[in-house]
């Protein structure tokens, strides 16, 4: 497979979307890789980040991939894992305390930090509507991040999250409770789990 056949082969497979740490790890050029973008009128979306005119904008894909760090939450992840019927304007995200959040926020991302010894509980990865994976918060952990930041969110929102929730047949209420307690909202969990349960 010569240079072009691999790039052809990888902006297939990412559906659109070309990185240049991808090309450069199947063994292509930089030289290539820009006569390539420029051949095929890629347009490029972000710092080593080319889109094809044929591919689906995917800005979820786009910020995972000029933040590999960042885990969605709050109400994208909520809409990520179908437990909302919108999806959420401004995207929101969650980095380790201490991590340089300017660049996120300049792009109009609602930015929450958490300290680090609590930043990787509960990350899974799925796919966004376009089909690109991403690193989101599961639902347990997504539900108590709501409940810690409740005076941000929508108290209709959280309803319905809470709600939707409840009815998924692949709940984990210990799960979700073992979280309320490290993220100190195991109260407010109680409270609402149970109204609902």
């Amino acid at each position: 497979m010569n240079s072009k056949e691999k790039l052809n082969f990888l902006l297939q497979e990412n559906r659109g979307y070309l990185k240049t740490s991808d090309a450069v790890s199947a063994g292509v050029s930089r030289t290539v890789l820009a006569d390539f973008v420029c051949e095929n009128g890629l347009e490029r979306v972000a710092h080593g980040l080319y889109m094809s005119q044929d591919a689906w904008e995917d800005g979820m894909f786009v910020i995972q991939a000029r933040y590999p760090k960042a885990v969605f939450s709050h109400e994208t992840a909520l809409y990520l894992l179908n437990l909302a019927n919108r999806e959420p304007i401004p995207f929101s995200v969650t980095l380790k305390t201490r991590t340089n959040t300017t660049g996120l926020s300049k792009q109009g991302v609602k930015v929450y930090t958490i300290k680090e010894e609590l930043f990787d509980e509960g990350i899974i990865e799925v796919t966004t509507q376009a089909g690109h994976m991403v690193r989101a918060y599961n639902a347990e952990r997504t539900i108590c991040d709501l409940f810690r930041s409740r005076r941000n969110i929508e108290i209709q929102d959280l309803q319905t999250a809470v709600k939707e929730y409840v009815r998924l047949k692949e709940k984990n209420i210990p799960l979700l409770m073992r979280y309320a307690q490290k993220l100190s909202v195991e109260k407010i969990a109680r409270q609402y789990l149970e109204v609902l349960l």
